[in-house]
């Protein structure tokens, strides 16, 4: 059974930090390339970041870069993302997706970041 399970969310203020984790398991979790997404309320869910499967290129939308760190372990099946210099624009329920020739196939289901004072 595949599942993508997210951790790390929650309330933090304005300049604060947070590292969310997504735990992959039923499927080849070094084969995939994988991504964190986010959902705020009344707007289509967005492309925060992906890390490819192996070699771990990234990429990042422009809203976060310099700001978040995704990265991976494949031993533990894992994929992080780290959250700096956080913003009110940030808050959202963030999603992880597993991707495989390009299709998104998997996805977590979510957990909520609130940055507020």
């Amino acid at each position: 059974q595949v599942q993508l399970v997210e951790s790390g969310g929650g309330l933090v203020q304005p300049g604060g930090s947070l590292r969310l984790s997504c735990a992959a398991s039923g499927f080849t979790f070094s084969n995939f390339v994988m991504s964190w997404h986010r959902q705020a309320p009344g707007k289509e869910r967005e492309l925060v970041a992906t890390i490819t499967s192996v070699g771990g290129t990234t990429n990042y939308a422009g809203s976060v870069k310099g700001r978040f760190t995704i990265s991976r372990d494949n031993a533990k099946n894992t994929v992080y993302l780290q959250m700096n210099s956080l913003k009110p624009e940030d808050t959202a329920v963030y999603y992880c997706n597993a991707a495989r020739f390009g299709v998104p196939l998997y996805w977590g289901q979510g957990t909520q970041v609130t940055v507020s004072s």
